[in-house]
């Protein structure tokens, strides 16, 4: 059977509440998900508990962002099996937190400088809770300043946007640091994100390795056949787990379905099986 084990919810920047995204989890066919919102875990409470109702395995977990090395992009690290409100991984986020504020409010300065008008109030409400670009692609595209969610990143909020404010990272030596303290299970989002070819790809991971990392995303909805094969190469040549996750978000991702990424990905129970083994042999609870 199928899992996903890189999904979003409300709780961040997806658009399914955490039971909404369960349910459709049922609907589809997935044996299991894990719930890994953008630095928080605030949905996993809700998710694991519609999992339960609904006969769905639901892993709590979360999605962090790290500082990227120089010449990379933008690195992630997927946390499974985080423990019920671990204390440091929520000052973590706290502190990420209070800079995405920050962050918020700038990128609002930055759009009415450039003409449009948009308030934080709007994007606020829209959000519903965590406070994300998605929110303020929607609320562009509902005053009609961009015709798609689409067109709101590549003109304006995108890396290379207009409005474009970068955020508040932690440091991988301090997020690993973290996820080993609290027994969760470490994994490298997306590598292809990295923008580095295999070899620099490979000295990076050896190193995240180095501080704590478990394993890495190989199955992914933006890689491709033979980013799979080299991922996959590198992760057992380097003695660390495989994982797979679409990185579903609903609405604002739409060519991102749960568990099947562009319709063509297929992520094994064998993997979490794996994960489940490796944890067990550690001394860890499933």
């Amino acid at each position: 059977m199928s899992i996903d084990l890189h999904t979003h919810s409300t709780a961040s920047d997806g658009t399914m509440s955490p039971t909404e995204l369960i349910e459709h989890a049922k609907e589809v066919g997935l044996k299991a998900i894990a719930l890994t919102d953008h630095d928080t875990f605030s949905g996993v409470e809700e998710a694991m508990a519609a999992g339960e109702r609904l006969g769905v395995e639901v892993i709590p977990g979360c999605e962090l962002s790290l500082e990227s090395p120089d010449g990379a992009g933008w690195m992630h690290v997927v946390a499974l099996w985080i423990p019920p409100n671990p204390k440091p991984l929520k000052e973590a986020f706290d502190w990420v937190i209070e800079g995405r504020k920050t962050r918020n409010h700038e990128i609002v300065e930055k759009l009415r400088t450039l003409g449009v008008n948009i308030t934080y109030e709007a994007v606020a409400a829209r959000a519903g809770g965590t406070i994300g670009r998605p929110h303020f692609a929607q609320e562009m595209v509902s005053l009609g300043v961009v015709s798609s969610v689409n067109e709101a990143f590549k003109v304006w909020l995108g890396d290379n946007g207009r409005a474009y404010v970068p955020k508040r990272k932690l440091m991988p030596e301090k997020a690993l640091g973290i996820l080993n303290e609290i027994g969760a299970t470490s994994i490298l989002a997306h590598p292809f994100a990295l923008g580095l070819n295999m070899a620099d790809t490979e000295k990076l991971v050896k190193d995240l390795q180095k501080l704590g990392l478990d394993g890495m995303e190989v199955i992914y909805s933006e890689h491709s056949d033979s980013d799979t094969k080299a991922y996959r190469e590198m992760a057992e040549r380097l003695g660390l787990l495989v994982s797979g996750g679409s990185d579903f978000h609903g609405a604002v991702k739409p060519k991102i379905s749960l568990g099947k990424g562009k319709g063509a990905l297929h992520i094994p129970d064998e993997l979490l099986e794996k994960m489940k083994e490796d944890r067990r042999a550690k001394g860890l609870p499933v």
